[in-house]
């Protein structure tokens, strides 16, 4: 089987017009998805160029979560207005009900 070095193989891929770069001081790499995110903590991150694109290889301990919810002045005014409730409890209360604002309303005038 034929081996090869570390500075052999990137010799070869320079040849073929492959370019490696290792970013460092990287903390974390974040990928956001509608519904959840998937971070990558202490992540090691290459970058590979090839033919004018590049590819990023992320190495490291993963750790998925859901983002924070933060409810939208829009929604806020329309619960304040319904309600007569101040900003943080609509804002507690849309947390609460994971955005849902009719059940918003409902939980916060049943609480009257």
């Amino acid at each position: 089987m034929f081996k090869m070095d570390r500075r052999q193989m990137e010799r070869a891929m320079r040849q073929m017009g492959i370019k490696t770069q290792d970013i460092a001081g990287v903390k974390e790499v974040v990928i956001k998805m509608e519904d959840r995110e998937i971070v990558i903590a202490d992540a090691q991150v290459t970058i590979t160029e090839m033919g004018g694109q590049r590819s990023y290889q992320v190495v490291g301990r993963e750790i998925e979560r859901k983002p924070e919810f933060s409810p939208s002045e829009e929604d806020l005014k329309l619960i304040m207005e319904q309600t007569g409730v101040d900003g943080a409890t609509a804002s507690q209360a849309l947390r609460e009900t994971n955005g849902d604002i009719a059940e918003a309303i409902l939980k916060l005038k049943g609480k009257k």
